[in-house]
């Protein structure tokens, strides 16, 4: 008895990545074959009408594929540069490439007049406040809101501590932060403008991941002694860029789970050089702090590490 032979899985069009359903059903595909797609995930289906290449999607990181939901709705919906939508908020902020710390994959798009639910979708958000072409540029074929209103909407939308995430990339990215202080002084009494106020004070660009920009908010919230940020050492060793440091004291507080911005990871190379030139520093006094991730959420503990690092 011969064992019979699996069914052989429809065949997807060799160009291209991404397609709307019409297009699928153009190179042969009709319902049932993309939903056998899907269900093998040769398919991924990203909004309603609009799928990917299922192995591209999977070797993608969470920001690429949040980057791939705004272009997927692009696609479905034939935007262009010519467009009806503006993307604004954190889509805008994603096609900037800035950097957002807890923040869903929801669509924001900057219209006119406000459309019904409906015709925007789900996962969309329409948004009506006013805007001048100034407001405007041009990403790829994309109409985005501008650096400075894209962070200044999304400072009055976020929480303070994403907005001051947010707002530290921007500015070491090279957004005017006069700019956007002006865009704030014409907002008086709308909601979320002390968030944005504050992360307008308080926005540091020598920050270099959200982790550190985080820490740097803790620090000052729990009223600790601030470090200077990005402190460049000499050992023997070589030279040596510390997070944060209290020089007076030789306490150094670096945030490890180092992925900077752009999804900066170090090699094994470089984390051996790091470790000896620490070695380095420690053998001429420098007491070292590390933070992770979970301890920016245990924040009594981290208030007494850092006392008793400082009163050594």
């Amino acid at each position: 008895m011969t064992q019979s032979q699996p069914a052989l899985l429809p065949t997807l069009p060799d160009a291209g990545n991404l397609w709307r359903t019409g297009q699928l059903r153009d190179k042969g595909l009709n319902s049932r074959a993309i939903k056998v797609l899907l269900k093998h995930k040769k398919l991924v289906r990203l909004r309603y009408g609009c799928y990917i290449r299922g192995e591209l999607w999977d070797k993608q990181s969470a920001t690429i594929r949040s980057n791939q939901l705004i272009h997927a709705h692009a696609h479905g919906t034939l935007t262009t540069s010519s467009g009806d939508y503006i993307y604004s908020h954190t889509s805008a902020a994603r096609l900037h490439g800035l950097f957002l710390w807890n923040v869903d994959d929801a669509i924001h798009i900057l219209l006119r007049v406000r459309p019904s639910t409906e015709r925007l979708g789900a996962g969309v958000c329409g948004h009506t406040t006013p805007y001048t072409d100034a407001d405007i540029v041009t990403i790829g074929n994309l109409r985005v809101t501008s650096l400075e209103r894209t962070v200044v909407d999304c400072a009055m939308m976020l929480t303070y501590q994403q907005a001051l995430v947010l707002m530290d990339h921007a500015l070491r990215l090279g957004a005017d932060l006069a700019l956007m202080d002006d865009m704030a002084k014409a907002l008086p009494g709308r909601r979320g403008i002390r968030n944005l106020r504050e992360a307008l004070i308080n926005a540091d660009p020598r920050s270099e991941s959200a982790g550190e920009t985080l820490t740097r908010e803790l620090l000052a919230r729990l009223n600790l002694p601030m470090p200077e940020p990005q402190v460049e050492v000499n050992s023997r060793a070589g030279r040596y860029r510390l997070d944060f440091a209290w020089k007076d004291q030789k306490v150094a507080l670096e945030f490890d789970g180092k992925v900077k911005y752009f999804e900066y990871k170090p090699t094994a190379e470089v984390l051996y050089q790091e470790r000896q030139r620490e070695n380095a520093l420690t053998e001429d006094g420098w007491k070292f702090v590390r933070v992770k991730w979970q301890d920016l959420f245990r924040e009594q503990e981290f208030k007494a590490r850092i006392l008793t690092a400082l009163r050594r």
